[in-house]
């Protein structure tokens, strides 16, 4: 994939100033809101092995004291920047108008689609055994795409359609204000549900979802989101997901100049939901069986 070879020159020290700059700047956002997002990686750090959570502290730059979630926005806020350009395509997946399909080979040119950038940061994490000497790729920036990017491509109208670019370009109202069909599903219904149910503290909205799915509505479907021979072609699945999701509950029903309210959010809410856990979930995979723990790649909820 394009632009992996920039990743190697930075620095621990050089990494962590960005960071710090990162967090002044957060232009608008792409992939879930910061609260999908930041749900997305605390689900997924409370349920990584041993091995795994030392492994992503150890990547971490020292002045996030370990928390993966504090950096999950990171790769929203730096896209625009001239080093990080080649990043902006990374974050979606544009498939043909009503085709409600994923192919890999026809919507994800040259590798450079969510899908492609998940296959290439595992494949440069899967180098991280081989010791703090092997300098081809910058692991802190690859495990910080990877956790984001597996939220994107959780987020249904991140594989929307072409013509209107995953939802963006159909305006419309959210209760009383102006939006965009791709923001609702970014950020509106999450912002919607805290308010009316979770007196606006996402640590509620974050124990409700992790309660779904240990011993809740979600808890025996849960081995089969986890169902993948392959990490590698587990997006390919994700992707698919996403569309049909996107075709049969986010584009339905919609067009542009709607006011979309309680019957559209209290329908697709459960869903927003359960894509966030399914996100977290399949993060913390990823990162056990990269790193090497349990041949499930998940460990027990903490």
């Amino acid at each position: 994939m394009h632009g992996t070879g920039d990743l190697c020159r930075w620095s621990p020290s050089r990494f962590l100033m960005l960071v710090s700059f990162a967090s002044i700047f957060v232009p608008g956002a792409l992939g879930w809101s910061k609260e999908g997002h930041i749900m997305t990686c605390r689900i997924a750090q409370n349920l990584l092995g041993p091995e795994a959570a030392h492994a992503v502290e150890h990547l971490l730059p020292h002045n996030v004291n370990g928390d993966l979630s504090a950096l999950c926005v990171w790769a929203d806020q730096i896209r625009h920047w001239y080093k990080y350009r080649w990043t902006s395509s990374l974050h979606f997946i544009d498939t043909p108008d009503k085709a409600c399909t994923f192919d890999y080979s026809r919507d994800c040119e040259e590798d450079r689609c969510v899908a492609g950038a998940i296959q290439n940061f595992t494949s440069q994490l899967l180098h991280y055994k081989e010791g703090s000497t092997d300098r081809r790729y910058n692991l802190t920036e690859a495990l910080l795409f990877l956790s984001h990017f597996v939220g994107d491509i959780h987020q249904p109208l991140h594989v929307g359609f072409t013509s209107d670019e995953g939802g963006n370009t159909i305006d419309l109202r959210w209760y009383r204000h102006k939006s965009n069909l791709h923001h609702v599903w970014d950020r509106e219904i999450i912002l919607t549900a805290l308010k009316d149910y979770y007196e606006n503290d996402m640590n509620l909205l974050q124990q409700a979802i992790e309660g779904n799915f240990t011993d809740g509505i979600w808890y025996d479907d849960v081995s089969s989101w986890k169902d993948c021979s392959d990490i590698l072609s587990c997006p390919n699945k994700y992707a698919a997901e996403s569309i049909s999701i996107a075709c049969k509950w986010g584009y339905k029903g919609v067009k542009g100049g709607a006011t979309l309210s309680d019957d559209y959010f209290n329908s697709r809410m459960p869903i927003v939901m359960k894509r966030i856990a399914q996100g977290g979930i399949r993060l913390a995979m990823f990162l056990n069986q990269i790193f090497g723990d349990s041949e499930e790649g998940i460990a027990s909820p903490t």
